[in-house]
């Protein structure tokens, strides 16, 4: 299980659609950036060369994540002085869904890098080891971006933070590998709603790209944020399994998070407040209230 946890924590999820641009260079579609049919026919054209004989014939294979575009990246970041008590704040990109500019991938993904390699967090995701990273290092490569620090590596694993060796660094923890040691792997939902954490709530991954289709990226910015709730409440859930959070911390943890839920309901994000909801419905049905 978890072997550490150090003084800055970010857990993170990444949402991503087929990329009009890949279907533009690599199938001669249209070139289109915005939401509407034109995008809907770059997506096709990416699902068909990726359908295999006997597919249906509107099946939507998982693509390669070097195919398609990061629209939405939230996290929970947890920082703690030394003999200090924790603090959270969500993170969520793109600050502002309505900006375009704000909204470009490739500022997406500058942010990031500059923000995890000045930082250098412990990265925790559900299946981001096999996944997220791997996505935002392939379209950060995509866009001749440098790896602004996140891309350093030491000579060991246990020299330094490693972001590319999820076995053996404590910097890249896949929850998923954790809780399934790379066999049987429960999914986000499952682990977080028998645990009385709220799981995928309204939206799924599969039905992202036709919500961007649709020019309602505000609602994938909130579902990014839940599943970033989401991770975090599993992050402390199995490193308190892990003896690395005693019970009392474990306690603190949660009350942080319903603060930070809290405050930012109150503020600008009232979607919020479902997931405080679904998380008391979930504790009264597990016992756990």
């Amino acid at each position: 299980m978890l072997k550490k946890i150090s003084d800055s924590v970010f857990s993170f999820d990444v949402e991503w659609i087929p990329d009009p641009k890949s279907a533009e260079i690599l199938h001669n579609s249209n070139p289109v950036e915005e939401p509407g049919p034109q995008a809907a026919e770059s997506f096709e054209a990416l699902w068909a060369s990726a359908r295999k004989e006997g597919d249906a014939a509107d099946f939507q294979p998982y693509l390669k994540t070097i195919l398609c575009r990061v629209v939405s990246l939230a996290g929970i970041l947890r920082e703690r002085a030394p003999g200090g008590r924790p603090s959270l704040k969500l993170i969520s990109l793109p600050v502002d869904p309505t900006d375009p500019g704000k909204s470009d991938e490739k500022t997406i993904l500058t942010s990031f890098l500059k923000s995890v390699g000045r930082r250098k967090p412990q990265l925790v995701g559900y299946n981001s080891a096999q996944a997220d990273v791997p996505m935002l290092v392939q379209r950060s490569i995509v866009h001749g971006l440098p790896g602004f620090g996140f891309s350093d590596r030491p000579n060991k694993p246990w020299d330094g933070v490693d972001y590319f060796d999820a076995r053996n660094s404590d910097y890249n923890i896949d929850l998923a590998d954790a809780m399934g040691q790379f066999r049987d792997r429960p999914t986000l939902h499952q682990a977080a709603t028998l645990s009385g954490i709220p799981g995928k709530m309204e939206v799924s991954g599969d039905s992202v790209a036709q919500i961007w289709l649709e020019g309602k990226l505000d609602e994938i910015v909130a579902y990014n944020e839940f599943d970033a709730f989401t991770t975090h409440l599993l992050w402390a859930r199995v490193a308190h399994f892990s003896g690395l959070l005693t019970p009392e911390e474990y306690t603190e943890e949660q009350n942080l998070v319903r603060e930070l839920l809290e405050s930012e309901s109150a503020q600008n994000r009232p979607h919020l407040r479902r997931f405080i909801e679904e998380w008391e419905r979930l504790l009264t049905i597990t016992g756990q209230n």
